[in-house]
């Protein structure tokens, strides 16, 4: 005999119906009040700079740095973050940031195969593909920067962005970043000779649309994977930064979201490419920036071998103002300080724990000598790599999930947290 159920009772097919697999994510809180001082003294640094450096350099330098400030501004806006996603997918299976990752991948790959694939270059430029050997280098560099990454809490292109939004931490992350890069400079003797295979670049032997093909195919199946991956582990959701409403404003003050990060990054990374002919870059500055505070003590970084290599003397003797990767780092830290004043998020964070002071100096430092040894890290070797069709690129990224995986295993000796499957679930 059935029961029918008392009155007012959900039905029986609500009761029997499965429990929801996943929790969505929170919604943003309002921006807080524009920050007026930080943004004028932002914006007065921008405006100055950029018209001295036309002044003084030229167009070409001065595009460079106004495409670093739309990087800066466009890198906090969407918080495009490249530590926070491995670290995710690593600890909880979250694949939405290294989805983001991918869409990046493929609008910068499609932009480098039409301006490398028809040599369209500004200012007499010459673009051409990002390229590294494939060796011991690059894997034990990829993999330190990882390490780094987790401890440092930013990666290259996020530690400028976190300094220029004035977050003290990470203050301490940029000035291990510099050390170890100097380090490694200093000593390229030690690691430049490991062994190596030559850089395999697809469009040399598939052509430009070949090696866009193929790009993008593998990219569609990280897609695929790292969706199939997170509905089976059900990561719980990750909080929405304070936005604005509306799109107007929220394009101003607000969060964006990571897929039009995405594309703005990659035509700004197109736009770098046009104007200088390589790919952008981040790290390379620090080890320019701390070769000339040595020289500035009395040492003589010019006669590192490091220094020696074809072009990079001319690097070290020019002003760090016509340098193009120095141009780009500088541009982001003045946009992301205008960015984070804009949405009334600019804040000094004066109190760092001892611990945290220290995971962010040797992360810093970690990320300087692997990024050196492994020729670039996260934009001038996995973006700029897997966008030009080179194996490097592909062969850091994989190991950058490695490190990342030895990474969280580091965090908790200096009080760092890591997710955990319970975070954000009721």
């Amino acid at each position: 005999m059935t029961t029918a159920p008392p009155a007012g009772a959900p039905p029986r097919a609500a009761l029997l119906a499965p429990l929801p697999t996943s929790v969505p994510a929170p919604e943003a809180e309002p921006a807080p009040r524009v920050r007026r001082t930080p943004l004028a003294v932002a914006a007065v640094v921008g405006v100055a700079l950029s018209a001295y450096v036309f002044a003084a350099h030229g167009a070409k330098p001065g595009v460079l740095l106004l495409l670093g400030i739309g990087l800066g501004f466009a890198l906090f806006h969407s918080r495009f973050g490249f530590t926070s996603a491995w670290r995710q997918l690593v600890a909880v299976g979250n694949g939405t940031g290294l989805r983001a990752h991918t869409l990046l991948l493929g609008v910068t790959a499609t932009l480098f195969a039409l301006v490398i694939g028809t040599s369209t270059g500004l200012f007499g430029s010459a673009p051409a593909p990002s390229a590294g050997p494939l060796g011991v280098g690059l894997l034990v560099g990829a993999f330190l920067f990882a390490i780094g990454m987790q401890l440092g809490g930013a990666c290259a292109s996020g530690t400028l962005f976190a300094v220029g939004s004035g977050q003290s931490a990470i203050v301490l992350t940029l000035f291990g970043f510099i050390v170890g890069s100097t380090l490694a400079a200093w000593q390229f003797g030690l690691w430049s000779d490991l062994p190596a295979l030559d850089p395999f670049v697809l469009s040399d032997h598939v052509g430009w649309f070949g090696s866009w093909a193929v790009t993008i195919a593998v990219l569609a199946v990280i897609w695929l994977i790292s969706r199939t991956v997170q509905k089976r582990r059900n990561p719980p959701p990750v909080g929405a930064p304070p936005s604005a409403r509306g799109t107007l404003a929220r394009t101003v003050r607000g969060s964006w979201p990571l897929a039009a990060g995405a594309v703005v990054l990659a035509l700004l990374g197109a736009g770098v490419l046009m104007v200088s002919g390589g790919a952008w870059g981040i790290t390379s500055a620090f080890a320019l920036w701390g070769s000339k505070a040595v020289e500035a003590v009395g040492g003589s970084p010019a006669n590192w071998a490091f220094w020696r290599q074809p072009g990079s003397a001319a690097q070290l003797s020019g002003p760090v103002l016509t340098d193009k990767t120095s141009l780009t780092d500088i541009g982001i830290m003045i946009g992301a300080a205008v960015a984070a004043a804009a949405g009334g998020v600019w804040k000094l964070h004066r109190a760092i724990p001892a611990r945290t002071a220290l995971a962010a100096v040797l992360g810093g430092i970690l990320m300087g000598i692997g990024a050196r040894m492994a020729g670039g890290c996260n934009i001038g070797a996995y973006l700029a790599g897997i966008a030009s069709g080179s194996l490097h690129g592909w062969v850091w990224g994989a190991v950058a999930i490695l490190g990342t995986w030895a990474g969280l295993r580091l965090r908790p000796l200096f009080g760092l947290g890591n997710p955990k499957p319970t975070d954000s679930v009721c």
